[in-house]
């Protein structure tokens, strides 16, 4: 079935506007810890241990990853507007609070609140461009939004140097104040689209888990949104610590490096992924499979020589390599799932991607942690990580999405 094609509204790209600061931030706040650790560590001594630290990453990420399907649920029957709000203004405050934090176990308790607090942010977001764009714009919305996810990522690479040449306590709390405070401005400026009553969306939801989805594509699009998550949480927690054993980094260069060149080039390659998907998506129903499929493809070349490179130059072109892979391949998730999904079940739908997703990323990161302490290099655990992608590329490449949309259009 061709979906038919309407003409976006000016406020359609408005809400990508509005959302925009509010992805930077979600990975802003979480990323920068993992740039952080050696300025952290002289306060809280426990993160001298690299598998204490590591399960530090990996209480945001099982607290992200169990309540993830839960904000995908919620997000599809209550307000996206006022869920997305609540999220920002909740974890923001939980940032701001980390700049106070004395010891591990409020570190600990605290990125466990991020989680659960972010977790809520990510399905409604994406279901809500996903309402305002259809078509020939999906992609591109999608991908414009989640360039956002990147410049987070670069930011907090900053957050590395802001932590060694002033504080890590004032990068936490001035991230966290400015959260809070945009907040307020959506309150303003977001709206929702109209999708019924509260009472309507939740009948439609509950039946939507039963009849409208494609679930072999589903159950596919599951793994192949989890199998490449093993080295992308890799490279984001772990290769400023690569850099800093293999070339001898301080913590702001190796943050820097670590985060600018991953995340810039996933930048260009979620804008390119979106733009070139969507063209290909009109001439083909199979166009953002594919495209998502080459994006999978580059990540194996990328992660083997970020692992087993001999030099620093070669291994940030490994970085660049493998963050436009993954940039390309992130842009369509959400509009693969909406070739699969009814609208009813968009925000569940990828609130359970997030889950196998940040998982798989929760189950790596202290298990690298633990394999370092034991003598294992990450360079060695990078290398293995390129199987999984190699897998979820192959899976992405023969999935067979059946429509261009799957669903009528939403009111607006």
């Amino acid at each position: 079935m061709n979906c038919n094609v309407q003409k976006v509204s000016r406020y359609a790209w408005a809400v990508v506007a509005l959302l925009w600061p509010v992805v930077v931030l979600n990975y802003l706040d979480r990323q920068m810890l993992s740039t952080m650790r050696l300025s952290i560590m002289k306060d809280v001594v426990e993160l001298q241990s690299a598998e204490k630290f590591g399960w530090l990453m990996a209480a945001f990420l099982w607290i992200y990853a169990i309540s993830s399907p839960m904000g995908g649920v919620i997000g599809d029957r209550l307000s996206r507007k006022w869920l997305i709000i609540a999220s920002l203004g909740v974890w923001s405050l939980v940032t701001l609070l980390m700049g106070f934090a004395a010891t591990y176990h409020q570190l600990f308790a605290l990125r466990a609140v991020m989680g659960l607090s972010e977790a809520l942010y990510m399905p409604a977001g994406l279901a809500l461009i996903a309402d305002y764009h259809r078509g020939p714009t999906r992609s591109l919305a999608v991908g414009a939004h989640l360039s956002g996810v990147y410049i987070g990522q670069a930011l907090g690479g900053i957050g590395g140097w802001v932590a060694q040449e002033v504080s890590w306590r004032a990068a936490f709390a001035g991230c966290g104040a400015i959260g809070v405070a945009y907040a307020l401005v959506l309150m303003i400026f977001l709206r929702d689209t109209d999708r019924g009553t509260p009472e309507q969306r939740a009948s439609a939801s509950a039946s939507g888990a039963a009849s409208g989805v494609y679930w072999p594509g589903f159950v596919i699009l599951i793994l192949c949104f989890s199998l490449p998550s093993l080295s992308g949480w890799a490279v984001k927690n772990w290769l400023p610590t690569l850099l800093q054993d293999r070339f001898g980094l301080t913590q702001a260069p190796s943050g820097l490096w670590a985060t600018i060149t991953h995340a810039g080039s996933a930048f260009c390659g979620v804008i390119f992924g979106g733009w070139l998907a969507d063209r290909w998506a009109q001439r083909n129903v199979r166009g953002r499979t594919y495209l998502s499929a080459i994006g999978l493809a580059l990540l194996v070349p990328g992660i083997l020589i970020v692992g087993l490179a001999p030099g620093f130059a070669l291994t940030i072109c490994g970085s660049l390599i493998f963050g436009f892979g993954f940039g390309m391949f992130d842009a369509n998730n959400m509009p693969i799932l909406c070739q699969i999904a009814p609208p009813r079940f968009r925000a569940t739908g990828y609130g359970l991607l997030n889950f196998f997703g940040i998982a798989s990323g929760a189950f790596l990161t202290p298990l690298l942690g633990k394999l370092k302490d034991s003598g294992t290099p990450l360079t060695a655990s990078f290398a293995y990580c390129a199987v999984p992608a190699l897998l979820a590329a192959v899976l992405m490449f023969i999935l067979r999405p059946k429509e261009r949309d799957c669903g009528a259009p939403v009111s607006t």
